[in-house]
Formats: C-alpha cells, structure tokens, sequence
C-alpha cells in the first residue's frame, strides 16, 4: 500500500473517531456533566487526576481526554501531508483547515467551561455559545471529510468552483447549519426543562411565559422540514447531471438520510427527548453532513440546460 493511501486510510478513521468524540459531547450535555470538573481548563478540579472522581467528573474528563487525541492526531496529520503531498495539493490545504477547526473547536469548549455555560446554566448566552459550537463541529467535520476524501485521489479534490454549484451547495449547508443550530437550542431545552408530558411540552413551546429555549425549540421541527425539502430537491438536480454511480449513490444516500432524520426526529418528539435519541438524531445529523461534503467533492459539473434549476 502506497504511504498515501495510509494516509487516507489515517484520515478516514480520524473522521469517524472525531464523530465519536462529538456524540460523547453531546452526552456530556444530555447527562448535565459538563461541570464535572468545575470551572477548570485544561486541569480538571484543579488538578491533572482527580482523585476518586464522580460520575460526572469521569464524564467530562473522559471528553477531554478523547477531545485531546482528537487534536493531537489532527496536529500529526497536518505534519504528515506537509511530507507526503506536494506544494499546492488539496489534501494539504485540508489538513491545514482541519488543524484550524480543531483548534477552534477545542478553544471554544474552554470558553462553554471557564464561563460556565454548561451543565444547568439557562442563560441565552449558553444559546449563543451552543451555536458557535455547533457550527464549528460541522466545520471541522466537512475539513477532516475533504482531507480523507482528497487523500484517496492521485491528484487531490477540491470544492467546486462554478456559480451554480457554490449556489446550490451553500445553500444546502447554510439550511443544514439552521437546522443544526436550532437542534441544538431545543436539544439544550429539553435537557433543562424536560416535559413529563408531549401534551405539557406543547403547553411550553407556545407559552408567552415559557423560557426562551422552550419558545425556540417549536422552530426546529419547521426549519428542519424545510430544509429536507430542499437536500431532497437537491439531489434530484445532481441526479439529472451525472451518471456516475458513486455520485448517484451520494444522491440516494443523502434523501434516504434526510427521510431517516424526520422519523428519528418524530419519535424523539414523542418519547419526550431521551438521551438515546438525542444521540441517534445527532449522529443521522453528523452522517447527513458528510454526505453532503462528499457530494460537494464529488459534483459534476453543471449543465447549459436550464431545466436542471426546474
């Protein structure tokens, strides 16, 4: 096996261990662990070990310890594509974004800890921080794609260039980063405010007196279903461009997701959000997300028939 193609074989297990990393995060959350080692960081209770630590404690630290690999096997990789590929290769620019986001990522989990924006904190501002986080995973989790996908092609592979592809495919990221963001709003409101009841938890999303986080979380269900409209439409366009199977394959796979993630998401509304299917919801999330990377790495190039945008 040419030292490339371990590279990628590298780069494709750092993906998957880096979405591994974000749903244990998300339990972090679901579970009110994320103070479990106080306002520290990196030290946890101020200390490197803690001593016969709670539950919580284990939690969070556990999170921090995976985060931490995360980080350091990004920084290798960097380091790696820096030898392996030549000046201007793509796979080097997306190793050098994936170290970025990484960094990112891990400053911005600092900043949930030092101010205390998490466990049960329900200030708006843990709503802006959610959000941020968010939209940072999902950056990372698009460079660490593009970084493997690229490190499997001879010649590397970039997003595309052209008008309607940035049109189609910004638009499809912008609605899933919506979608994303609200989820995490109503995921962070069923966590703080559960509902013993889908009837009392409908009573709260409409209350004028309800806390924010429960007004807000009715927006998801909405913002969600029209967005899965439109990654529906979207793969019927980039059906009608090619003929490749591996990226019609991409096209069935990414609406057979968005169909999958509106059932989870009902039978999340209805078991009164778990822990469990808030996990599954995140994970379909994480899944549908790097489908659509690939599909942008993937993308044919557009047609002069205008019957593609109808």
């Amino acid at each position: 096996m040419r030292f490339s193609n371990r590279f990628a074989v590298a780069a494709s297990s750092l993906l998957v261990y880096t979405v591994a990393v974000v749903l244990w995060g998300a339990y972090v959350r679901a579970s009110l662990s994320g103070d479990g080692c106080g306002d520290h960081w990196p030290l946890c209770n101020g200390v490197a070990l803690p001593v016969e630590p709670s539950i919580k404690t284990i939690v969070e630290l556990t999170h921090r310890v995976t985060s931490g690999l995360c980080w350091i096997g990004t920084l290798l990789m960097w380091v790696v594509a820096g030898r392996v590929f030549e000046r201007g290769h793509a796979t080097r620019s997306a190793a050098g974004w994936s170290l970025f986001f990484m960094t990112t990522e891990a400053l911005v989990g600092a900043g949930l800890v030092l101010f205390r924006m998490v466990a049960d904190n329900p200030s708006t501002a843990r709503a802006a921080w959610m959000s941020a986080h968010l939209i940072n995973t999902f950056m990372l989790l698009a460079a660490l794609t593009w970084m493997a996908f690229s490190a499997w092609q001879s010649d590397g592979v970039r997003f595309p260039r052209d008008r309607q592809s940035r049109w189609l495919l910004g638009g499809a990221a912008t609605v899933v980063l919506l979608v994303g963001v609200s989820g995490a709003v109503a995921a962070l409101g069923d966590t703080l405010f559960p509902a013993s009841s889908l009837a009392e938890g409908l009573r709260d999303d409409l209350s004028p007196t309800s806390h924010l986080f429960l007004r807000l979380r009715l927006w998801h269900p909405v913002i969600a279903v029209l967005a899965s409209g439109y990654l529906i439409w979207l793969a019927t366009v980039f059906l009608r461009r090619t003929r490749d199977p591996g990226v019609r394959m991409l096209t069935f796979t990414l609406g057979g997701l968005v169909l999958i993630q509106i059932a989870v998401g009902l039978l999340n509304v209805a078991l009164l959000a778990p822990v469990w299917t808030q996990l599954v919801h995140l994970l379909i999330a994480d899944a549908t997300w790097i489908t659509l990377v690939l599909l942008a790495l993937s993308s044919p190039r557009p047609t002069s028939d205008a019957s593609l945008l109808t």
